[in-house]
């Protein structure tokens, strides 16, 4: 996801989008365990994604600065 896409995005809707991104981390952290995880680089774009949204968050509540 680019960034621009999160900025167009309310602070509700990327707060939403955190939240799943958050739960799709758990889900592949779990399939890490038993040894089924199919792609293995989602992992690091997933929290690169997290990061992002993060700190679009502290920019559009104005913490950013």
């Amino acid at each position: 996801m680019k960034a621009s896409e999160i900025r167009n995005m309310t602070e509700a809707e990327v707060e939403h989008k955190l939240f799943a991104l958050k739960e799709q981390l758990f889900k592949m952290r779990g399939e890490i365990v038993t040894g089924r995880v199919e792609r293995p680089s989602r992992f690091r774009l997933l929290k690169r994604d997290i990061a992002r949204c993060h700190t679009i968050l502290k920019e559009k509540k104005g913490e950013g600065r």
